[in-house]
């Protein structure tokens, strides 16, 4: 699911949130769910900045190497196909 707010943003927003501002001014604030608030702390407490960057562009890494693969696991099997009926 796509987030309207940037990782570095959901970063600044768990930063208030420890600086004691209550919860429901917080999400008032800006725009957003208590419910969707604990999602984002869960996924992002106790980041930096840089640590989500890592993580955005490990899940880009983890990604294409996934499409990788899967396209080779099925020309692999295109090949594999080809060759049964050859023979």
């Amino acid at each position: 699911m796509k987030s309207r707010f940037s990782e570095e943003q959901i970063i600044g927003f768990l930063k208030e949130a420890e600086v004691a501002i209550p919860l429901n001014e917080l999400c008032r604030k800006y725009g957003f769910s208590d419910d969707s608030f604990h999602i984002r702390r869960s996924k992002f407490g106790g980041m930096d900045v840089s640590d989500a960057k890592r993580l955005k562009a490990m899940d880009q890494k983890t990604a294409r190497l996934k499409k990788l693969l899967a396209e080779t696991m099925l020309e692999r099997e295109a090949l594999e196909a080809v060759l049964r009926k050859k023979y």
